[in-house]
């Protein structure tokens, strides 16, 4: 998001955010605080819950009363949340004869859901129904795409695939600190990312190199104590340090090698980061991981500590070979660049106000 608002207010946009105020640290404030000044429709903050429940009025309510006031052209909702709020709002607002074209770009969320569950079936009849209300959908992956077309049904409304993408200053290549730990795992602290995997991954790792591993957690989330549990079960207290959330380059230089092992994901930045930056990884093999890395590449694992242990001394075993195996950064940056990003969007953004 802050990507693509940069590069839309750097082509001459009028750009503002409509976000949740309940999720998120001293981290994600200080990135708020760092945009503030350069949004001319400003950064407008205000509880939602990611859940569907009775709150939802009130949340829903609150935010159109910012949106309606705010009079925008274009409305893109991001995620199960923001598409239907983007959805339904511009769509009120069409009705009091103000022209908003209505964008959805799904993340994952409802699209996780299993399509033969009561949960399930409910949410893709909700996002059928909301299909309707769309002027134009954007995947970030085409794993997204394809599942959406599984799980919901080929799409009414013009659609198109534009890969997330990254600023050049983020291609530029991180130096390792001296006395670094072996490896990195830097996302949410919940059980979809797999912080459980790469921990028990870390002991089976460590016997087959014969020595214990070192590593780096940072991240925050409500199962973190359950982490720090497990860390302290297994005896590996002095040996995997917890760190609060940071910018990603920043926790690059901490390790050698970084672990992405999620279960499940659409099409996660921390990926394209770890590569832009020169870092060597390992990643599961979900969601629009393999659209990065290359459906082939020996990098890729599935969610399973044996695999991630196996693989995670592997690399460590002779990492300069490892790092060969990555994908050339030059082209990284011709199909993940924020400039081809933020221009695929902004012709959907034109296309759709013509809708």
């Amino acid at each position: 998001m802050r990507d693509l608002t940069e590069a839309q207010v750097a082509a001459g946009h009028l750009v503002g955010i409509v976000c949740d105020s309940t999720t998120g640290g001293d981290f994600e404030e200080h990135l708020f605080e760092q945009m503030k000044g350069r949004m001319a429709l400003g950064i407008h903050r205000t509880p939602m819950q990611r859940h569907v429940g009775p709150g939802d009025l009130a949340s829903a309510w609150r935010t159109f009363k910012i949106i309606k006031e705010l009079r925008p052209d274009v409305l893109h909702g991001h995620g199960a949340k923001g598409g239907v709020y983007a959805r339904l709002f511009g769509s009120l607002l069409r009705v009091s004869r103000s022209r908003v074209a209505r964008l959805y770009s799904p993340h994952g969320g409802s699209l996780h859901y299993d399509e033969t569950t009561v949960a399930g079936k409910l949410f893709f009849a909700l996002e059928r129904f909301m299909a309707r209300f769309t002027d134009y959908l954007l995947f970030v992956s085409d794993y997204e795409r394809q599942t959406y077309r599984r799980k919901v049904g080929e799409p009414p409304t013009p659609n198109n695939l534009v890969h997330n993408g990254l600023r050049a200053a983020e291609f530029e290549p991180v130096r390792t600190e001296q006395n670094a730990a072996d490896v990195l795992y830097i996302g949410m602290m919940r059980d979809l990312k797999g912080p459980d995997i790469f921990i028990d991954a870390l002991v089976l790792a460590g016997k087959r190199l014969g020595r214990p591993l070192k590593a780096v957690m940072v991240g925050a989330g409500d199962d973190l104590p359950r982490y720090h549990a497990q860390v302290k079960e297994l005896g590996l207290e002095g040996h995997i340090r917890f760190l609060p959330p940071m910018p990603a380059r920043k926790a690059f230089a901490l390790a050698e090698l970084v672990v992405v092992p999620s279960r499940a994901e659409a099409m996660p930045y921390i990926v394209l980061e770890t590569l832009a930056a020169g870092k060597s990884m390992i990643a599961t093999a979900v969601g629009g991981i393999p659209e990065i890395l290359g459906a082939g590449s020996p990098a890729l694992i599935r969610p399973d500590p044996r695999e991630l242990g196996d693989k995670m001394s592997a690399a460590l075993a002779d990492l300069k070979a490892y790092s060969s195996l990555m994908p050339n950064t030059a082209d990284l940056k011709s199909r993940f660049g924020a400039d081809v990003m933020a221009a695929a969007i902004e012709t959907a953004y034109f296309a759709a106000l013509k809708r």
